[in-house]
C-alpha cells in the first residue's frame, strides 16, 4: 500500500523541481538568492483541501508577475509532473495566489496502512548514531522538588522521548551543586534544628531554611539513621557538633526525598553530575587556563575578566573575583566542555527564565576555549514559574517559608497523567496557572481527560466490534477506500500529521506541540464519532471504520507515551455517553 506520507514527499519533490525551473532566471539575474524552499502549508479551512502552497505569492515580485497568474503557471508544469498525476485529484487558485492540492482519496487512506504496519514507531525515525544530554531538574539538594521543577521534568523528559523517536541516542542527566553556600545553609540550619532552635527564635539564623523538611532531617541524624539515594549513601554520627556529617546526611537525606519525587513522576536519570568534580578533577583550572592561554581574558581591579563582548554578551564579565574564588558561570563553561568531550554532539539545558543572562557568557567562554565546540553550543529551554490555583485560589509558594507546592503535592492532588500532561500543555516561556480543580474534572473542559477519554472510547467501540464478530486482528485486509465522510478525511489527514509533527516538534525544542497535536486528534475523533455512525449492518464499512479507528487509537498512545502520560482502555466521566 502506498502512503499519504510517501504521497506528500514526492508531491514535495515535484514541487521543488518546478520551483527550480520557474527561479533560474531570477537567480541568475541575482533577483533573489534562491528558489524559495519546497513547502506545504495546511488550509486554514478543510474544505480547502489538503495543502496549500504559497510559492507564487513568494516569488511573484521577483519575476514581476501577478501572483493569479504565476500560480497558473505553476498549476501548468505541476500537472506535468508524475507525482501529481497519481496523487492529486484537484489543484485550486484561491485568494491573492494560494494554490490548494486536493489529493485523490486513496492518498488520504493509505495512512492507516502505514499506521498499522508501524503500530508504536510510527512516526518515529531510524537511528542516527549521534547523541543528545538533556539536563534538567538540577535541583541542589536543599530541600524537596518544587513546581518550577516539576514542570523542567516534564519539559525535559517529554523532550528526551520526542529526541528518541528522531533517531538520537539520549541521556537525561541531574547537574547539581554539593558544595556552594546553599548547601552551607543546609548544614547550619539542621545543626539549628538539632540545637532545639526553630524559626523566630532568637538564635535562628537569618539566612536558614524554616521548612518543616529541616526538623525531619535533624531527628533522623539524632537517630543515627542511614539514608540511600540514587547517587550516594550516608549514615549519620548523630553528633550535633559534627558539621560535616551534618552536611553530609542532610545531603544525602534530600537526594533521597527528590529521589522519591521523581520516581512519583515516573522519572530515571542516567546520570547525577557533581558541580565538585569539576574541581576537584581540575576541570574548572583548565578551562580557565586554556581561556587565560587564548588571549580570551584580562586583569583588573584584581579580578580576571572574560572578553564575553567578543561574542555578543552586552559587557565583559568577571571570571575570578579579586578574592580568587570563581563566579557562577565558570563551573558552567568547565561542565559544557565536559559534556562535548563526552561525545553529545547536542546538549540542552532546562532552566527557569532567572538563567537567561548566563546563555551569552557561558556560549562565549566555550568558544574562548578553542575546543572545537560549535556556536550556539549548547541549547536552552527556558521556562517561566508555574501558579497553582486550588479551591479558586492561588496556593502560595514561598520557598523561604517552606510552605511551597511541591512537586508530589501536585501529583497528590491530581495524578501523575494531569500533571505531566497540564505542565506540557504550554509554551515554556509562557506563565502556567495549574488549575487543580481543573485537573479534577472528568469532562471534556480537562484537556488530558478529553485525550484520554478519545481513547478509552476508541477501546471501547473497538471491544463491541469484537464481540459482534469482527477480527480485530485482520483489519489490514480492510477495504479503506470507503472511507469517505469528510470526518474521515479530517481523522485521516491528522494521523498523517503526526509524523511531521515530531520532526518539527523536535527541531523547535517544543514538546507542547504534542499536547496541541493530541488535542487536535482527539477532537477530530470525537467530531467523527458523533458524525458517523462506526458499527452498522454493512460489514465492510464497519471494518473499515474499525480500522480507522484501531489506527487512531495507536497514534493517540503514541503521541501520550511521548508524554509520559498513560493510555487507558477504560474511564469514567460525569456525563452519560451520547451513542
Amino acid at each position: 500500500m502506498r502512503h499519504m506520507i510517501q504521497a506528500k514527499q514526492e508531491l514535495l519533490t515535484a514541487l521543488e523541481t518546478v520551483l527550480q525551473a520557474l527561479s533560474q532566471e531570477a537567480v541568475a539575474a541575482g533577483a533573489i538568492p534562491a528558489a524559495p524552499a519546497a513547502a506545504f502549508e495546511t488550509p486554514k479551512q478543510a474544505s480547502h483541501g489538503d495543502f496549500a502552497c504559497t510559492a507564487a505569492m513568494q516569488l511573484s515580485k521577483a519575476l514581476k508577475k501577478n501572483p493569479r497568474e504565476l500560480a497558473q503557471t505553476l498549476i501548468a508544469q505541476l500537472q506535468a509532473q508524475p507525482a501529481v498525476e497519481r496523487w492529486v485529484e484537484a489543484l485550486e487558485i484561491a485568494g491573492p495566489g494560494f494554490i490548494n492540492i486536493r489529493l485523490k482519496p486513496a492518498a488520504r487512506q493509505a495512512v492507516i496502512g502505514e499506521v498499522q504496519a508501524a503500530g508504536g514507531a510510527f512516526g518515529s525515525q531510524p537511528a542516527r548514531g549521534t547523541s543528545a544530554l538533556v539536563e534538567f531538574v538540577s535541583a541542589n539538594p536543599t530541600g524537596p522538588l518544587h513546581v518550577g521543577h516539576a514542570r523542567q521534568a516534564a519539559l525535559g523528559d517529554s523532550l528526551c522521548h520526542l529526541f528518541a523517536t528522531q533517531g538520537w541516542r539520549v541521556s537525561r542527566e541531574f547537574y547539581y551543586n554539593d558544595a556552594g553556600v546553599q548547601i552551607a545553609t543546609l548544614a547550619h540550619s539542621t545543626q539549628a534544628r538539632l540545637k532545639g532552635l526553630k524559626p523566630g527564635d532568637a538564635g535562628w539564623p537569618e539566612s536558614a531554611y524554616n521548612g518543616d523538611y529541616i526538623q525531619d532531617i535533624a531527628e533522623a541524624f539524632l537517630r543515627k539513621e542511614t539514608v540511600k539515594a540514587d547517587d550516594r549513601e550516608f549514615t549519620a554520627s548523630g553528633d550535633i557538633d559534627d558539621l560535616d556529617s551534618i552536611r553530609q546526611f542532610a545531603v544525602a537525606y534530600l537526594r533521597h526525598e527528590q529521589d522519591l519525587d521523581l520516581q512519583a513522576f515516573g522519572l530515571q536519570f542516567d546520570n547525577y553530575f557533581l558541580e565538585s568534580s569539576l574541581y576537584s578533577g581540575g576541570q574548572v583550572e583548565d578551562a580557565v587556563s586554556r581561556m587565560i592561554a587564548n588571549g580570551k581574558t584580562y586583569e583588573d581591579g584584581g579580578a580576571l575578566w572574560l572578553r564575553s563582548t567578543d561574542y555578543g554578551d552586552d559587557k565583559d564579565r568577571v571570571m575570578r573575583k579579586s578574592d580568587g574564588t570563581y563566579t557562577y558561570f565558570v563551573p558552567d563553561v568547565a561542565y559544557h566542555v565536559n559534556k562535548f568531550k563526552r561525545g553529545f554532539s547536542k546538549c540542552i539545558n532546562i532552566q527557569g527564565t532567572d538563567h537567561h543572562g548566563t546563555i551569552a557568557r557561558v556560549r562565549g567562554g566555550l568558544q574562548a576555549t578553542d575546543v572545537g565546540i560549535p556556536q550556539g553550543f549548547p541549547d536552552y529551554v527556558l521556562h517561566k514559574m508555574v501558579t497553582v490555583m486550588k479551591g479558586g485560589e492561588e496556593v502560595k509558594i514561598s520557598k523561604r517559608a517552606g510552605s511551597y507546592v511541591t512537586l508530589r503535592d501536585l501529583i497528590d492532588w491530581t495524578s501523575r497523567d494531569a500533571v505531566r500532561f497540564f505542565l506540557i500543555s504550554r509554551k515554556a516561556d509562557t506563565e502556567f496557572v495549574f488549575d487543580v480543580d481543573l485537573a479534577l474534572k472528568a469532562n471534556d473542559e480537562n484537556p488530558v481527560f478529553y485525550v484520554q477519554y478519545a481513547h478509552a472510547r476508541i477501546c471501547s467501540v473497538l471491544r463491541k466490534g469484537e464481540e459482534q464478530g469482527h477480527d480485530l486482528a485482520s483489519l489490514g485486509d480492510a477495504d479503506v477506500s470507503l472511507l469517505t465522510a469528510p470526518t474521515e478525511y479530517a481523522l485521516m489527514g491528522k494521523l498523517a500529521d503526526y509524523p511531521r509533527m515530531l520532526t518539527s516538534a523536535a527541531q523547535d525544542l517544543a514538546p507542547h506541540d504534542v499536547a496541541f497535536y493530541l488535542r487536535d486528534l482527539s477532537g477530530a475523533f470525537h467530531s467523527y464519532y458523533a458524525a458517523e455512525r462506526v458499527l452498522s449492518d454493512d460489514l465492510a464499512l464497519t471494518r473499515a471504520r474499525l480500522a480507522l479507528l484501531a489506527a487512531t487509537r495507536q497514534v493517540v498512545r503514541n503521541a501520550l507515551a511521548v508524554l509520559g502520560v498513560s493510555a487507558p482502555d477504560t474511564m469514567a466521566r460525569d456525563n452519560q455517553e451520547h451513542q
